[in-house]
């Protein structure tokens, strides 16, 4: 995916996990930020942040702020509806003869069906925008939902399904997610419950520009 237009700002401060402020052209402007995680290790005073503005009817805001580059250098994209974007792009090149996002299973809404020939499949996606010495972790903050839907994977396997946890890594030079059991240990339960069970967990590492992610072409195929 890429962003129609994009604009350099430095960050100024985060006064709720909706908005921001920063600096554009000299001037502060407050922005949306598409993250509600803490990002805290992301979003330090003077750091380097890319917007982009929508251009949305009824906004309140002009910018979103979707990209930050991380003090030891690491270009991260933020923006928390990218992943099921990007991972919708890859879907579309890997030979599935459907792809239907959102689906209901359940009491609940999985971000991908899909089919090929008589092998059904149920993934959920997660982004992960946090790194610690070259490995990510997801979450940043604790995720009932996330925990909800591994459960919601590991039950569709006894209807057949073959289930997968697939984590979109928003930044490059990461290959792998790990849970981040001291933020939610629960998390790391259900995953580890998950893989045991037969729950196929998928790393996607991306190329990262200020206005591009993308899914690395080398990622092998489901």
């Amino acid at each position: 995916m890429t962003y129609d237009n994009i604009t350099p700002a430095k960050f100024i401060s985060r006064p709720n996990r909706f908005i921001a402020k920063v600096e554009v052209s000299g001037a502060v402007e407050t922005v949306h930020v598409k993250n509600t995680g803490r990002c805290k290790e992301l979003l330090i005073p003077g750091c380097d942040v890319w917007l982009t503005a929508p251009s949305s009817p009824g906004r309140k805001t002009r910018y979103d702020l979707v990209c930050v580059r991380k003090s030891n250098g690491l270009l991260i994209n933020i923006d928390s509806q990218a992943p099921n974007k990007v991972a919708g792009e890859w879907l579309a090149g890997q030979g599935f003869d459907v792809v239907v996002p959102e689906y209901t299973y359940g009491d609940s809404r999985i971000d991908f069906y899909m089919s090929k020939g008589d092998v059904q499949y149920l993934m959920e996606v997660k982004g992960c925008t946090l790194e610690v010495d070259g490995i990510g972790y997801f979450p940043d903050a604790p995720t009932e939902r996330g925990v909800k839907h591994i459960r919601e994977l590991t039950g569709a396997l006894e209807d057949g399904y073959r289930a997968i946890l697939a984590f979109v890594i928003q930044m490059e030079g990461v290959e792998e997610v790990r849970a981040n059991v001291a933020m939610h240990p629960e998390f790391g339960e259900a995953l580890d419950e998950a893989e045991a069970a037969g729950v196929e967990v998928l790393f996607l590492p991306c190329r990262v520009t200020p206005d591009m992610l993308r899914i690395r072409e080398d990622i092998s195929r489901i």
